[in-house]
């Protein structure tokens, strides 16, 4: 099992380590994007390399919540227990949501 601080704080030092921005939030939100963009014309375009343009955003993302000071690794457990909590229905052709968990409910 990967350990998503460790590989947050590897990602953030390789960062420093070579130069690279870890100071511009704007520039990492832009830069973020445009890795979403790559892997989706990579994926558009059937490309061999998605993988590793999929691989370029988690680790803008993991370096993003490094510079920002936010755990993405609980961050993402919270999300994936709220989200297994919620409750849809389809109406009229589209999934929507009928039921938000409590956040005060005991996990």
């Amino acid at each position: 099992m990967v350990d998503l601080k460790k590989l947050q704080k590897e990602i953030y030092q390789n960062k420093v380590d070579k130069g690279f921005n870890v100071t511009d939030i704007n520039k990492e939100f832009c830069l973020t994007y445009g890795e979403v963009t790559e892997a989706y014309e990579a994926w558009q375009k059937k490309k061999d390399d998605l993988g590793e343009e999929l691989a370029d955003v988690a680790i803008y993302l993991l370096g993003l919540s490094e510079i920002l000071g936010i755990d993405l690794e609980d961050e993402i457990q919270k999300k994936v227990y709220k989200n297994s909590k919620r409750e849809y229905k389809i109406i009229d052709g589209v999934n929507t949501r009928v039921k938000e968990c409590d956040d005060k409910e005991e996990r």
